[in-house]
């Protein structure tokens, strides 16, 4: 369930210290909860075990297709330690009992690994992956009915929880393996993804969702045309924003309560709004901006009707209105915030009824919607460059035959991959222009008819050719703002030497510390951590990079920084014609990596979503755009990690907008 939030005056800037001598005041975390002390021969206990079973497994199950089915225990006892995890309030023993079964469990995973029987397991079963983000352990759970044929193709409807800023590793495997959940299953296996916990199933949360499908396909045989997303409260806005953004990998949504947005949900009023880069931010996750992706597959939503939540539901009643469409939006009668048993009984027979029939993958009409080249794709359509990143994108398609019109907006370069077309050859009519297209042949997800906006004429598209695409531009997977960094894999290249800059060289060491213990507090894992010496080829090859330092500090920013838009020097920053004083001032920014541009390189910037957006799961969005110069005479906070002195988005070409 989500925690109020009394008004965005939590979001101004908190009266903070003058970064002077004295050290960098600290940063109170909001989520997980602060837990309780448990004894201390029980720490020292399960302390000792987990230091005991890491090198266990490192000696014997390292290298094990199923070593995260026993590393997701130990992570959790290592971070119930680390972190205060422990918060039964009446008898803390209860919550060591959980911490014994949790080792115990790891232990005897670790005796049965040469047969691994849990993964065979029916009812109740916990597992683990490791997500290429960071390379931490990540668990789900799921209910396998006992009469299921684990032979044969099974639905999946995958269960995204409610607000839990209790509910972190330990509690979450605990639930999962005793208890079946909101869904009971009947022939279909239910997948309780944990999303990184308490983040709203956005950014590195929602990766892990598709990552935890991803790693149940690998281990059953999934029907990928019968794949059900469902959740509730926060789930239930985690539900609306996966979906919309992945419509096409569902064969229908589901959505109780939860958010459907920002600015409403929250009541906030014009007078209050943030700045005008944070509402345009906004456009990331809330759901109206890709309201037309759902018109695709089944979409349903259920509130209860005493429960204020219901207001998720009617933005998305008075969104679908706007576009001809009718919402269905099941009411349980004298309910608040929860399901009415009718009322479940009825989404999962609708439900059913999609299941029966299938994905609609090759349907002949399209309405595609995006913000960002971020979510870029639905079935057969691909933009692949925008006019303008953040302003309403949208490419409405019909297919009849080996012949496709096509109707965009904000779009200059896109992808058709209608299979008529793509085997046969045809005819693709964009806004006007008709462009004769060939048969294409390969495979893969690139294989269809690639089009471009004619800059030599107006208005008119034709068919792209070898060499026509520009080196720099934003393009899917390499658009910004920030935060974008963080949702594939990255490493931490923290500096090996001092800024000439005191002051630069304390801010952006406390911020490496701080986005550090953020990370594994709230995000769930270990940073994958490297100083700028022990960078390799092969981790420029893989990673996206986020560079702690200056050119002094760090020898990877001084190779990347001669070819980035702004000028960075021990003296100054220069913003254009504007310069800021590099003693008073720190250089955060997103760019394509000089070094690879096939990946991000980020400088001076965590998460910039801070601790202040944890206490409402509709303002965990990024904060702050492409570029930002932030000046030291604030100190870091729940809000922002300094003075914002100055912040914009690159332009499409990844340059200073004028």
């Amino acid at each position: 369930m989500l925690r109020p939030l009394a008004l965005v005056a939590a979001l101004a800037l908190s009266s903070a210290a003058t970064l002077h001598a004295e050290d960098l005041p600290p940063i109170k975390r909001v989520i997980p909860d602060q837990g309780k002390e448990i004894p201390l021969p029980d720490r020292q206990r399960l302390s000792g075990g987990v230091g005991e079973l890491k090198k266990l497994i490192e000696l014997h199950a390292a290298k094990s297709r199923y070593a995260a089915d026993i590393q997701v225990f130990v992570k959790a006892l290592d971070f119930a330690l680390r972190f205060g995890e422990f918060y039964d309030e009446k008898d803390i023993t209860k919550d060591v009992a959980k911490a014994n079964w949790a080792m115990n469990q790891a232990k005897e995973r670790l005796e049965q690994l040469d047969t691994h029987p849990w993964t065979t397991q029916k009812g109740l079963v916990v597992r683990g992956f490791t997500s290429a983000i960071d390379g931490s352990v990540q668990p789900y759970g799921l209910v396998i009915p006992e009469k299921l044929d684990l032979t044969k193709p099974a639905p999946l409807y995958v269960w995204l929880h409610g607000r839990q800023s209790k509910g972190t590793d330990l509690h979450f495997l605990h639930e999962r393996a005793h208890k079946v959940g909101e869904v009971q299953p009947d022939g279909f296996i239910v997948l309780h993804a944990f999303g990184r916990q308490c983040i709203g199933f956005k950014g590195p949360g929602e990766i892990d969702v598709l990552e935890a499908i991803a790693h149940a396909q690998s281990q059953y045989r999934i029907d990928p045309e019968r794949i059900v997303l469902m959740g509730f409260s926060m789930g239930g806005g985690g539900a609306r924003s996966v979906g919309a953004h992945y419509t096409d990998r569902f064969c229908a949504i589901h959505a109780g309560a939860g958010y459907s947005e920002t600015a409403k949900f929250i009541k906030l009023k014009p007078e209050n709004f943030p700045p005008a880069y944070e509402q345009t931010l906004w456009g990331v996750n809330d759901v109206p901006g890709y309201v037309r992706n759902l018109f695709t597959v089944p979409f349903t939503c259920y509130s209860g009707d005493k429960d204020g939540q219901i207001q998720a539901s009617q933005v998305m009643e008075a969104v679908f209105k706007e576009h001809g469409k009718e919402l269905i939006h099941l009411i349980g009668k004298d309910t608040a915030h929860k399901y009415h048993p009718d009322s479940l009984k009825e989404v999962l027979a609708l439900l059913k009824e999609s299941v029966a029939k299938g994905r609609p993958a090759e349907q002949p009409t399209l309405s595609f919607q995006t913000r960002t080249l971020q979510y870029n794709k639905l079935f057969w359509l691909e933009a692949l460059a925008l006019d303008e990143h953040w302003q309403d994108t949208r490419i409405d398609a019909e297919a009849k035959g080996k012949d496709v019109t096509l109707t965009t907006k904000n779009v200059n370069r896109l992808r058709v991959t209608w299979p008529a077309l793509v085997k046969g050859g045809g005819t693709v009519t964009v806004d006007g222009t008709v462009v004769k297209v060939s048969a294409v042949s390969g495979k893969g997800p690139a294989t269809g008819a690639e089009l471009v906006k004619d800059r030599g004429v107006a208005g008119t598209w034709r068919a792209a050719k070898a060499g026509d695409d520009e080196a720099l531009r934003k393009r899917p997977g390499l658009q910004g703002p920030i935060d974008d960094c963080f949702n594939s894999a990255f490493l931490v290249v923290e500096p090996s030497g001092t800024s000439p800059n005191a002051k630069f060289d304390r801010w952006s060491k406390a911020e490496a510390a701080h986005f550090r213990e953020r990370w594994a507090s709230a995000i769930r894992g270990d940073l994958r951590v490297k100083q700028d010496t022990d960078v390799t080829d092969d981790d420029l090859k893989n990673y996206n990079l986020l560079l702690w330092g200056d050119a002094v500090s760090n020898k990877l920013v001084a190779k990347v920084l001669p070819t980035l838009p702004i000028a960075w020097d021990a003296k100054a920053i220069t913003v254009g014609t504007t310069t800021y004083d590099a003693g008073e001032h720190a250089l955060a920014l997103i760019y394509p990596n000089p070094l690879n541009p096939a990946k991000y390189v980020v400088l001076n910037s965590a998460l910039t979503w801070r601790e202040n957006t944890d206490k409402n799961n509709s303002l965990q969005n990024p904060h702050l755009p492409d570029w930002v110069v932030i000046g030291f005479d604030v100190a870091p906070n729940q809000d922002v990690p300094g003075k914002i002195v100055a912040t914009d988005f690159f332009n499409e070409q990844w340059r200073l907008k004028p």
